[in-house]
């Protein structure tokens, strides 16, 4: 998916960063293992770039926080949790016109562009007095808001990057300018970059995967339900548009995107299918360079690496070795043309999003077939997305200094310490798992790194140049700019200060491969952390947050690495099949769920994600009693009509309220692994003999079934 398809990060929220490379995805673009998204320059200049107008009140909403007003009580909550803890929500909150979706991410992330639209416009008047910092995001912002430039510009400032696709002579020229180009934005036909050694999780290595398709997923190229065909169907009118308006006759435009469509069609048969790579054990194919160059001669893999700035390495790991084996023969059997036809569409499609107006509204109405979302958002938030896409940690900083401070983060080291504590004991409770393990369990627990709030060492972005007034070249630079430096990791030692989430980033995440969990600031705000709020409201938010997070390192992919990080087995044989008993009950559970109309829940796909919902509210309510055993609160005491218990559960409902259009409900089925709202609140309270004491529920009752599923 590209760029503006905004706060997807809403929904693909709270992940176990996928851990052989690729950082959980926060942001609507998903990056590759080299860098995010990236475009070309055009000419525009200083003069006619001004200053950004200033935020006015209407812009801004309250924040959002937990009411008792949100809940439905009507509804039993033994029949309907979900229902009865955001029902009043569910109404009184609409999808606005620039989303695709409505929830508690969403709310935050938009009071989030607030303070960040404040800091930005303050930073981008151009006064000698400014610092490198608020340059380098002043200026950035400021070029980006200069509309009447970009439309001024049309597509010309792509057209260096055009001109070389056409002067390509052969296919090693080809290779060689699609390196090129993943430094810049698209990644055509593969994907190149730099992770953590699966089997030595101190090293940085090289590694090459599948990559190259435009829409969400394989399926869509592949299968032929009726509303795979219609968005199929509308992909090709749209390409024609696109190339029409780069000045191709109507039939050329047809040809070119029946031409882009066949390629990649191809390439989607050759990848391999999301839930199977959910286990790194299926993308763990590490071999030398002339064993891979040998697999696919015709990727020229010598030029490709020789080009890219890449230090020389002589191993990497290949994702999808299938993959290139059947892409290989395709690469030779497709003529030149049709290849460069399929660059020059990789390029516009990455670039299209900063264009002129008529670039961006045919764009946007293609979005909407997969979104449903009817608006596009106004350009000052998307202008803000790119300047946190493009310089995080230079703007996380004035973020973090309006928002966040030394004492949130101390405040966030103690409950995570606190949530650590009752995994620890839940994990020596455990009457499945056998001593041996449950040994080496904790090792692993005790060796989580938290990172909290934003890094200890900022990025340092003095060599990237920012242009005022050149959008698209500050852009083309920044990603150019975060390509060499992940590219540059190969061979040397993993960092293990470094984030791989921005400081305002309403999200959080787990890395297998770091054996870390990560909460920007972003995040660490209401309705999920209040701090004007009673205990089980925020253990239930924050707290459970905590625990997903933490219970990541134990769920179906994270138990396979180590606590220093690495893909190895310290399961003994029997507690492992124990383990796999319980997580299949979880994932045929969840796929009995309905997600949309007749579409059922992937339970494999979101199985990790299940299963470190179930795991962290169990958690985050063991460590809630601890403290407030330690406190000397009194368990029994009521707060709007409702017991510590009750509460932890509402503000676990609070947070996974959720509208969505039914088109991105459609197409999250598909590529996402977590669940939606409605099943991350019921599949876990359902598995909760707690949840059923503390609300009264009768076996038998949909919240209180007979067969509950527990793994952690």
């Amino acid at each position: 998916m590209r760029n503006y398809i905004y706060k997807l990060s809403g929904i693909l929220l709270l992940t176990a960063a996928v851990a052989w490379g690729q950082a959980a995805s926060p942001t609507p673009t998903p990056k590759t293992p080299a860098g995010s998204k990236k475009i070309d320059p055009g000419k525009t200049t200083p003069a006619a770039n001004p200053a950004p107008a200033a935020a006015s009140d209407a812009d801004q909403r309250p924040a959002p926080k937990f009411e008792i007003g949100n809940l439905d009580k009507t509804i039993d909550p033994c029949v309907d949790f979900y229902q009865f803890a955001c029902g009043n929500w569910i109404k009184n909150n609409p999808i606005p016109g620039d989303q695709s979706s409505w929830e508690s991410f969403g709310e935050v992330y938009e009071h989030n562009l607030i303070v960040l639209r404040q800091v930005l416009e303050k930073a981008s008047v151009n006064t000698p007095g400014r610092s490198p910092v608020q340059q380098k995001i002043g200026d950035f912002y400021a070029s980006c808001m200069d509309e009447a430039a970009a439309n001024k510009a049309g597509y010309t400032p792509l057209k260096p990057e055009l001109d070389r696709i056409a002067a390509i002579k052969d296919k090693v020229q080809m290779m060689e300018l699609m390196s090129r180009q993943q430094l810049k934005g698209p990644n055509p036909l593969l994907g190149f970059g730099a992770g953590p050694d699966l089997h030595n999780a101190e090293l940085t290595t090289a590694s090459i995967d599948q990559a190259g398709i435009s829409l969400p997923d394989r399926d869509y190229y592949l299968k032929d339900d009726a509303p795979t065909l219609e968005i199929r169907k509308a992909f090709v009118e749209h390409m024609k548009k696109m190339f029409a308006l780069m000045g191709e006759s109507p039939e050329q435009a047809a040809k070119s995107a029946d031409t882009v469509l066949k390629i990649e069609t191809d390439l989607a048969k050759a990848f391999m299918e999301r839930t199977l790579r959910r286990d790194p054990k299926n993308i763990d194919h590490k071999m030398s360079v002339t064993e891979a160059e040998a697999l696919a001669p015709n990727f020229h893999l010598d030029r490709y690496f020789a080009v890219s700035g890449a230090p020389a390495f002589t191993e990497l790991n290949v994702g999808n070795p299938d993959f290139f084996k059947t892409m290989n023969p395709v690469i030779e059997s497709t003529p030149l043309d049709a290849w460069k036809t399929y660059m020059t569409w990789q390029m516009l499609n990455t670039a299209v999003s900063w264009l002129s107006d008529d670039f961006v509204q045919e764009d946007f109405k293609f979005q909407q077939a997969i979104t449903g979302q009817k608006e596009l958002p106004v350009r000052w938030k998307r202008c803000i997305n790119a300047t946190d896409g493009a310089l995080g940690e230079a703007l996380g900083q004035p973020y973090v200094d309006a928002t966040f401070g030394v004492e949130g983060k101390q405040r966030m080291l103690k409950m995570v310490d606190a949530l650590e504590s009752s995994l620890k004991h839940d994990i020596n409770d455990l009457p499945w798992m056998t001593e041996a393990t449950k040994k080496e369990g904790l090792v692993k627990l005790a060796a989580i790194r938290n990172k909290i709030g934003y890094p200890d060492k900022w990025r340092d972005y003095s060599k990237l140049n920012i242009v005022r007034g050149d959008l698209l070249g500050n852009i083309f630079r920044a990603n150019e700019f975060e390509s060499n430096r992940q590219l540059q990791k190969i061979g040397k030692p993993v960092d293990k200060l470094e984030w791989g989430m921005t400081p305002p980033t309403v999200n959080a995440y787990y890395s297998g491969s770091q054996n870390e969990i990560v909460f920007p600031a972003g995040i660490l705000q209401p309705p999920f952390f209040d701090r004007t709020l009673d205990d089980p409201i925020n253990m239930g938010g924050i707290g459970l947050v905590i625990g997903h997070e933490l219970t990541h390192g134990f769920d179906d992919q994270g138990r396979k690495f180590d606590p220093k990080g690495n893909l190895r087995d310290w399961w003994t044989a029997e507690d492992g099949k124990e383990f796999e008993k319980r997580a299949g009950c979880v994932a045929d559970e969840y796929s009995s769920f309905t997600a949309v109309d007749d579409l059922k829940l992937n339970g494999k796909l979101t199985l990790g994600e299940n299963t470190a919902d179930n795991g962290g509210a169990r958690i985050a309510l063991m460590a809630l009693h601890d403290l407030m055993t330690q406190t000397g609160q009194d368990p029994n005491k009521k707060i709007d009509g409702f017991t510590p218990d009750q509460r932890f559960f509402l503000g676990f409902g609070r947070v996974w309220c959720q509208n969505t259009t039914p088109e991105l409900s459609r197409m999250m089925v598909r590529v996402d692994p977590h669940s939606p709202g409605r099943w991350r609140v019921n599949g876990v309270v359902r598995n909760m003999p707690e949840f059923q004491k503390a609300f009264g529920c009768k076996t038998g009752q949909p919240m209180a079934p007979e067969n509950a599923c527990r793994v952690w």
